[in-house]
């Protein structure tokens, strides 16, 4: 048997109630599983957030785009060509999932009380409808299936509360060009993605009506949509996907421009990377925390249980063999701290998950309610790494044994 395991079992587990150690090991305890909740809390948050606002982004606009190299960075775009060799030669990129098309189209939306500037985002029968179908609150999709363009559209909750509009309604859209040009059109879902910067600006409908507006053939379009597989490669295939598009020109002799989302989004995405230099300010504080009460508490113990470290030094037990006794009892107050740091922590987030009971003001952080992703692989890396700190952190202040002098001990015993 280790007699040091079998002694520092019997010091964590057959503690009385008198002993002078004993709140300062459960305040020691109570640091550590208040520090991993709070770190598993914010990891999750953090998680939440960014896989949120980076989804949304990716929903409006695809991971990769590929449009004219002439644009102007408007919704007002010169068009492109891209024959079905060319998208069959981006699909067949490993990594893509999806190429669709897409025209956009500046317009106003004017009512009998009300008008907003917005912009038409057209859609072919390849469209990708994913995103907008778990972000719809009203109505279906809208039908391109037809030989005539559709006049249906599928407008955000945003535009149609500010408008005083509901579903199955008709407006009109105004197109500002050589002469102004008026589409009507009607109302046949409602989506809400609480992403007001797009919310308030994109309605979708038949692409086929911006290439009317635009007098542009059928083969014409604002650009093409690359949806991936793994957002984490996204340099890598857009590396890809540029070089199947730098040496093409269109009909007209214009090159493409191939952009990510991350280089189309710089500002979204930069402050996303911030949230991860809070979210180990936050890791550092809580450790050391943890760290400090658990130096304290083995501290007092050391300190509680000297005359047992004098008779054992006297029974020629080393000093590491003792250190190694305080060790193994850290040992089970570091697992128990993290036990319920765990259960406590993973607790909070399921309900938070399951129930959104923590809202949060949509407009200012594009969310209704905290959100939270259960990352596993970064929960369990969070839990051994506080172990392993915490562990380390107790090297040090066991090191006070070697300075008990075991003859000075007994005698003042």
């Amino acid at each position: 048997m280790n007699l040091e395991y079998f002694i520092a079992k019997r010091i964590h587990f057959q503690q009385g109630k008198k002993n002078i150690s004993r709140p300062a090991v459960r305040i020691a305890t109570i640091g550590i599983a208040l520090g991993l909740a709070v770190m598993i809390i914010a990891i999750a948050v953090v998680i939440g957030f960014k896989q949120e606002i980076r989804n949304k982004t990716i929903g409006f606009g695809g991971h990769i785009q590929i449009t004219n190299f002439d644009n102007n960075n408007t919704y007002e775009m010169n068009p492109i060509k891209a024959d079905k060799a060319l998208i069959k030669k981006i699909e067949s990129v490993d990594g893509v999932k999806h190429v669709q098309r897409f025209a956009t189209k500046p317009g106003i939306i004017k009512t009998d009380t009300e008008f907003q500037g917005i912009v038409i985002k057209g859609i072919d029968a390849g469209f990708d409808w994913n995103f907008f179908k778990s972000n719809l609150v009203e109505g279906k999709v809208i039908d391109v299936s037809g030989t005539t363009p559709s006049n249906q559209v599928v407008i955000s909750k945003y535009l149609t509360n500010l408008l005083g509009l509901k579903l199955g309604d008709s407006f009109y859209t105004y197109f500002i060009q050589d002469r102004v040009r008026a589409r009507k059109f009607k109302i046949v879902g409602i989506y809400s993605t609480n992403f007001i910067e797009y919310d308030k600006l994109i309605v979708l409908s038949d692409m086929r009506q911006v290439q009317a507006l635009n007098d542009w053939s059928p083969d014409s379009f604002s650009g093409l949509e690359v949806l991936i597989t793994d957002f984490n490669k996204i340099d890598q295939v857009g590396d890809a996907v540029y070089n199947v598009t730098a040496n093409r020109f269109n009909k007209e002799g214009s090159a493409f421009s191939t952009q990510t989302i991350k280089q189309l989004n710089p500002q979204i995405f930069s402050w996303l990377d911030l949230l991860d230099m809070n979210v180990w300010v936050i890791l550092i504080l809580m450790l050391a925390v943890a760290g400090f009460n658990m130096i304290s508490g083995l501290l007092i113990l050391i300190l509680e249980r000297t005359s047992m470290i004098g008779i054992l030094k006297s029974m020629g037990a080393t000093n590491w063999s003792i250190r190694k006794i305080f060790l193994y009892h850290s040992f089970f107050l570091i697992g128990k701290g993290m036990l319920w740091g765990n259960v406590i922590g993973l607790s909070l987030c399921a309900i938070q998950y399951f129930t959104g009971v923590i809202p949060l003001d949509a407009e200012a952080y594009y969310v209704a309610t905290v959100p939270i992703t259960f990352n596993w692989l970064y929960i369990l890396l969070l839990n051994a790494g506080t172990f392993m700190a915490s562990l380390l952190m107790m090297i040090g202040p066991s090191y006070l044994i070697t300075k008990i002098n075991p003859a000075k001990i007994i005698r003042y015993e």
